[in-house]
């Protein structure tokens, strides 16, 4: 028989939020039934709109507040230019710091049944806005007229955003210089839904400690209207500006980048520094996106190594060897493996950059280039992982337990998939000694961390 739910679609209910969900929604109950609602903090009191409903939980808009958490404060962002993205931003960085580290301690607890181990207080920053060193817009028209911005949450309408603060003051000029450029010269929008205009997104990635900047534009034809003068106005107007990239994607898809890229000024890349290592950064290399979390949270990494120069290192999943080069300044060698070619040729790049002749790239997939070093009898005194949201192959955490490094080092940007990984590796032979969370994306929900691991 099914259950009759205590609400219907459209009504108006009143609630109290006692918790967030992974993804930042205040979670409340009405006669036991799970509601879930944005922009909702745990000890409010509210009215709330059911919007939707299911079996298991409904979803509510928030309508008004009747009491107010302490951690509340007022958005940013004006409320009428709301976007998706700052899923945090009515929640001040305390209360993020505290969400984030709980986090952490409850998805250890409850996936990976880690009663004992070290999980650190979260490291925060000390100014949690205008921290993103890229931004990636895009672009379309509304009332005849170029916009460019960001999608509003669960949708594809663009809002034409002037700022954002979660970006760097530089990128957020450059993408509004790019877009007022575009509409002066009549370059056409694209339109995702027709297949059909000219420019789909801009692009703008910034080094913050050398301040160069990158511009992409992102196009859906071979060619782009008033080429010149567009460039030539672009150099006038950036005079940080070191690189001008045309990117097309002809494709009807949500992927951005396509694969024809050339340079229509300047270079091919620009340079960044983490700490003392330096990295070339072309338009569609992967390069964390806060360089000072990033610089957090790579010399944590490299304090639970604990190198002392005798050590061979693998990096699994090293992109462009940003971690495997940090590694490098204090290993006897470190191998990089990465499925994305482009990544490995970046990597090569970036240690002859830096001189760095202890190090080595191979592609391929880590679930099957490093079995199959550990065949051949290549092994790793210290492995370091650095896996996508999805976690480690299955395979690679068996390799792991099978080749016995001393030491394991697990950087995540998934609390979830690194509960699960760390479990396996503890039933493997394995002890989680210390896990450090870092907040690598202020006002978003995201929480990166290092574990450090050893063999029992």
């Amino acid at each position: 028989m099914s259950r009759t739910l205590p609400v219907n679609k459209n009504d108006y209910i009143d609630v109290e939020f006692t918790d967030l969900t992974h993804d930042g929604m205040g979670v409340a109950k009405y006669e036991g039934y799970p509601i879930f609602v944005s922009n909702g903090l745990p000890s409010e009191k509210a009215k709330v709109k059911v919007i939707k409903t299911g079996k298991s939980y409904g979803v509510g808009r928030l309508i008004e507040l009747y009491e107010r958490s302490p951690y509340r404060v007022d958005i940013p962002c004006d409320e009428k230019h709301k976007y998706g993205g700052c899923q945090l931003e009515h929640l001040n960085y305390e209360g993020q710091l505290k969400y984030k580290e709980n986090q952490v301690r409850q998805v250890l607890s409850r996936i990976g049944k880690l009663e004992d181990v070290v999980i650190h207080p979260i490291l925060g920053m000390e100014e949690p806005l205008y921290y993103r060193n890229k931004a990636q817009v895009p672009v379309g028209e509304k009332d005849g007229k170029l916009i460019a911005g960001f999608f509003k949450p669960r949708s594809h309408e663009i809002v034409d955003t002037d700022e954002s603060v979660i970006q760097l003051p530089e990128v957020n000029e450059a993408i509004q210089v790019v877009k007022e450029i575009c509409r002066q010269l009549g370059i056409p929008a694209y339109n995702e839904v027709a297949h059909k205009g000219v420019l789909r997104h801009i692009m703008a990635r910034y080094g913050k400690q050398t301040g160069e900047l990158m511009v992409v534009l992102i196009t859906r034809t071979e060619d782009i209207p008033n080429k010149n003068r567009l460039v030539k106005e672009i150099v006038a107007r950036l005079p940080k500006v070191k690189s001008i990239v045309h990117n097309v994607n002809a494709k009807r898809t949500n992927v951005i980048l396509g694969e024809k890229t050339k340079v229509l000024w300047g270079n091919d890349v620009i340079y960044d520094y983490i700490g003392d290592v330096k990295f070339a950064i072309s338009a569609l290399s992967f390069y964390q996106v806060n360089p000072v979390q990033t610089k957090v949270l790579y010399e944590k990494a490299l304090e639970y190594a604990d190198l002392s120069g005798e050590e061979n290192v693998i990096d699994a999943y090293c992109g462009i060897g940003t971690i495997s080069l940090f590694l490098a300044q204090k290993a006897r060698k470190v191998f990089g493996v990465e499925v994305v070619k482009e990544a490995i040729e970046d990597a090569r790049k970036n240690a002859a950059l830096n001189g760095m002749t202890n190090v080595e790239f191979a592609v391929g997939e880590a679930e099957v280039v490093i079995p199959k070093w550990y065949k051949e009898g290549n092994t790793a005194d210290v492995l370091v992982v650095d896996p996508p949201r999805k976690g480690c192959d299955a395979s690679l955490l068996q390799t792991i337990i099978d080749m016995k490094p001393k030491k394991v080092v697990y950087v995540s940007c998934n609390p979830a998939t690194l509960a699960r990984d760390l479990r396996i590796l503890e039933d493997g032979g394995y002890k989680t000694i210390e896990v450090q969370p870092v907040d690598m994306f202020p006002m978003t929900t995201h929480v990166e961390c290092v574990s450090q691991i050893v063999l029992k």
